[in-house]
């Protein structure tokens, strides 16, 4: 089996404008990025939509594909950069390119979720610690994940799920596991395909997820669990936190 990650990457953002440059002790976000994850992928790929974000992979040697402006979401020029070059590869692994963090054996753990041939779409998640704070637990830029039996998403919140009844709330991270998202996917070509062609879901549009989408749908999310940590990036102020890991680990 053959994976082929793609990361998208757009100049525009609200809260951040062009983050994927973002430097980060000499190096562009999206090269970080880059490098974190192509030692254990067949092939990795920069989508983009802008001309300045191809200059900078071009710069560093990395692999770039231009894609439209148009697209609603990463998934969506994942799989538009998967019909241009991604012939041959099997699983497509959509990878964030504001988690500069982001671990090999992430990766590899996502891939093994394809050990199953029933497995069709796949992502990770981290059990939150005892001693995170319930601020972090109800961050709602940090998605929580509820999960079934079999390892499967039943759920994903940006509010904190589930609650629990009869506790105070500084007692609920202690009490249960919640699982907090983290932003990697995996899909079979032909789930890709199927996903992208969906319209946009009620509970998608009331959560901004675009997962819940899938999930309407019918389609089952296979999870990893992973016990690293990433730190994902949407603010200045998210850099600069960022900027204190990586020159403090």
């Amino acid at each position: 089996m053959k994976f082929i990650g793609i990361i998208p990457a757009r100049y525009a953002s609200t809260r951040f404008p062009g983050k994927p440059l973002a430097q980060m002790d000499g190096k562009p976000m999206i090269q970080r990025v880059y490098e974190q994850v192509k030692e254990v992928l067949d092939a990795v790929w920069v989508a983009t939509d802008d001309t300045r974000i191809e200059a900078a992979v071009k710069a560093f040697g990395g692999n770039v594909v231009m894609t439209s402006t148009e697209h609603r979401s990463g998934t969506d020029r994942c799989h538009e950069a998967y019909t241009l070059v991604g012939a041959g590869y099997d699983v497509i692994i959509n990878i964030q390119g504001d988690e500069p963090f982001i671990q090999p054996a992430q990766i590899e753990s996502l891939k093994s979720c394809f050990d199953n041939d029933s497995i069709d779409i796949a992502t990770l998640v981290k059990p939150f610690q005892g001693n995170d704070s319930f601020e972090a637990l109800s961050n709602v830029n940090s998605p929580k994940v509820v999960l079934n039996k079999n390892q499967e998403a039943l759920y994903f919140s940006r509010s904190i799920i589930p609650y629990l009844r009869g506790k105070e709330q500084q007692e609920w991270i202690a009490s249960h596991t919640y699982f907090k998202h983290i932003g990697l996917y995996a899909y079979r070509a032909d789930a890709l395909a199927a996903i992208t062609r969906l319209p946009q879901s009620p509970l998608e549009i009331a959560e901004s997820l675009e997962q819940l989408r899938w999930l309407e749908n019918g389609f089952k999310i296979k999870v990893g669990i992973t016990q690293q940590e990433t730190i994902g990036i949407d603010t200045p102020e998210d850099m600069e936190k960022a900027l204190q890991f990586l020159r403090n680990r």
